[in-house]
């Protein structure tokens, strides 16, 4: 099995262990310290995808509001072509 968790279920070495100990221990402090950057990263983009969303919605409901008051404006002056 590759990766940080292929090497758990091999054997160590009786004079090697605490080398190994503390590889590991550094290795899956990387690990974790990779984790939480990209972490951090998913929750920016969840925040920018947010704001996105919300915009979004701001411009669909003005876009509908103009749409309703072109169509009142319409319906009230058929005749006026100048719009």
């Amino acid at each position: 099995m590759s990766g940080p968790n292929g090497d758990l279920g091999l054997p160590v070495e009786a004079g090697a262990e605490g080398e190994e100990d503390s590889f590991g221990e550094a290795e899956y402090a990387a690990i974790n310290s990779m984790l939480d950057q990209i972490n951090s990263c998913l929750d920016h983009l969840e925040e920018k995808n947010d704001h996105l969303h919300a915009r979004l919605q701001e411009l669909l409901e003005s876009n509908r509001q103009t749409r309703l008051e072109f169509q009142r404006q319409l319906g009230e002056a058929p005749g006026d072509a100048s719009l």
